[in-house]
């Protein structure tokens, strides 16, 4: 009975701490979302309320009237859906390839490609710069996309072999016997069973190259070639010029579409974790 009662109290506590902690994680977001509403040009002024005392959306509609935010975001679709696609098409072949075969080399290709995935971005930027001028692909679409491929692509790569590591051969053996073909195997067993995987990827992938900058507006130098990052950053206010509650607005207006597509695979995620294994 001592033990339950201990047990209970302790899940109330572990309750507790993570609600707190989940509560200053979203601080920030409620601290941008408060700063939209706001009709004063503030941030950190004395006179600031989170809870804004003078509600107004005129800087959503200011958002999408007066800044080019829907062709930042046709930017940022193109860009995100090219490359996932991409990046899932050669990664998770590649994947199963790594995770299945043995052959010489492929020790020696998985460090080299775990070496230039956690190369810094910044340091390769020059190089990547310079490759990519003499064939006229900066300040393209097309630039951006072989930059983000090439690194999305090894992450895909790494992420879905470690899972395909983890399903018994066992399976496929079993459906060889019955005479299933390899492509049947992969397509009917393997890809049904890596589904959870499938979507983490994808959803990382998407993330990354909707937040991504640095390349963004390095790469893109045109106002008409922004994305959704580089438009963002654009709009940053100074003490001279811009306005933070616009500024606030976009930030907000450019998280809802991801957090609409986590929401959509957030069950196919969830779903897909308790399926597949081995009968006992």
């Amino acid at each position: 009975m001592k033990k339950n009662v201990k047990e209970n109290i302790g899940l109330v506590f572990a309750n507790i701490f993570f609600i707190v902690i989940c509560f200053l994680t979203l601080v920030p977001i409620l601290y941008a979302f408060s700063v939209s509403l706001n009709s004063n040009n503030s941030l950190l002024s004395s006179d600031f309320s989170f809870i804004p005392r003078h509600v107004t959306f005129q800087n959503y509609l200011a958002v999408f009237t007066e800044e080019p935010i829907l062709l930042w975001l046709k930017n940022s679709l193109i860009l995100a859906v090219v490359t996932l696609v991409l990046s899932l098409s050669t990664g998770i072949p590649a994947a199963y390839v790594f995770s299945r075969k043995r052959f010489p080399g492929r020790k020696p290709i998985l460090r080299i490609l775990i070496l230039l995935y956690a190369f810094p971005s910044l340091l390769s930027m020059t190089a990547l710069y310079k490759l990519l001028s003499p064939m006229g692909l900066i300040n393209t679409k097309l630039g951006l996309i072989i930059v983000y491929t090439g690194t999305e692509a090894v992450f895909a790569l790494w992420n879905m072999k470690g899972y395909f590591d983890t399903i018994p051969v066992e399976i496929e053996e079993a459906a060889m016997i019955d005479g299933a073909s390899p492509l049947q195997i992969v397509m009917r067993i393997v890809m049904p069973l890596a589904k959870p995987t499938i979507a983490v990827t994808a959803m990382m992938v998407l993330i990354y190259v909707w937040n991504e900058y640095i390349f963004a507006i390095n790469f893109m130098t045109g106002t008409d070639t922004y994305t959704l990052a580089g438009g963002l950053y654009s709009l940053q206010a100074t003490e001279m010029s811009g306005s933070w509650p616009i500024f606030a607005a976009a930030s907000i207006i450019v998280s809802i579409p991801i957090l609409i597509v986590f929401f959509a695979l957030q069950k196919n995620m969830a779903a897909g974790l308790t399926s597949g294994g081995v009968k006992g």
